[in-house]
């Protein structure tokens, strides 16, 4: 079978598995030296390029997509977030798109040299890429990345090896490790993008996100709002005046949280901010 035969028939295959037909695409595109255009224009030459071997990779790699609704990610073992790349395993939450925009806004609200040659702190930093980003705009800060997992600090130390910068990594639940550091009242800024999912409702997201993606990194207790909390009701103890807030959060929790923030009475600036979808999903304020 010619690369054409394959590809048209994992086209069809697609659409009765009901899976985007862009992933084969970019799986394509991420395991072989073909662009775009080899594909809009279906180029001759593509045999040249694909080789039987590579075909018979592709192949089970696209039918463990199909098939054990494997996210294409972690298939490849790479994605590119922002101008990133990072690696990817099961390990690691896969960082989605509307997650970029959290580096713009912390851009646009922290032009002041105080936030770029203070002390940041990623909670849950995952496959590392908010403390890559944050460390690759403000490359003068010093940047700590927190995850109580230590098969996801893993992963985040090579990506920030990958990507050339400098973070110190630490193994623990939340403020934990940073308590251990005396780095009470040192911060300049905190970011996480904490579990949000109420635990009832992770069972019933895509079976790709379910059966796949690590539930320590999804599930946010009964309302879903568990480690939210912790994060309103500890960070002043770490901030220091003006230190900035910001977390992203789940559609439709938006207005209860500004309300733990603004109960709490040591934040001002409650702002909340929407992703590339109109969804409010990031809420930032400063310590009083």
């Amino acid at each position: 079978m010619n690369f054409w035969e394959w590809y048209d028939r994992q086209i069809c295959a697609a659409k009765q598995h009901d899976v985007p037909i862009y992933e084969l695409d970019w799986l394509v595109l991420r395991l072989t030296c073909l662009d775009k255009l080899d594909l809009r224009l279906r180029s001759p030459n593509i045999a040249q390029k694909v080789t039987p071997k590579l075909l018979t990779k592709l192949d089970q790699l696209w039918q463990k997509r199909l098939s054990d609704r494997l996210p294409v990610q972690y298939l490849a073992g790479s994605v590119t977030w922002r101008d990133l790349e990072l690696q990817v395993t099961p390990a690691v939450l896969i960082p989605r798109p509307e997650t970029e925009l959290i580096i713009d806004i912390i851009a646009e609200h922290c032009q002041n040299a105080i936030y770029h040659n203070g002390i940041w702190v990623d909670l849950g930093t995952g496959s590392g890429a908010i403390a890559i980003a944050l460390a690759q705009h403000f490359p003068q800060a010093q940047i700590h990345a927190v995850d109580f997992s230590e098969s996801a600090l893993e992963i985040a130390k090579i990506n920030a090896n990958v990507n050339n910068q400098k973070i110190q990594f630490h193994h623990g639940s939340w403020f934990e490790p940073l308590a251990k550091l005396d780095l009470q009242k040192q911060l300049i800024g905190l970011i996480s993008n904490p579990p949000y999912i109420p635990s009832n409702e992770v069972l019933n997201l895509q079976p790709e996100v379910t059966n796949h993606e690590p539930h320590s990194a999804l599930d946010g207790g009964k309302d879903g709002l568990d480690d939210i909390r912790e994060l309103v009701d500890t960070a002043p103890a770490f901030l220091i005046s003006g230190g900035f807030w910001i977390i992203e959060m789940m559609q439709g929790q938006a207005e209860i949280v500004r309300s733990l923030l603004q109960t709490n009475g040591k934040y001002k600036n409650i702002q909340i901010h929407r992703d590339y979808s109109d969804i409010e999903r990031f809420i930032s304020a400063q310590i009083n």
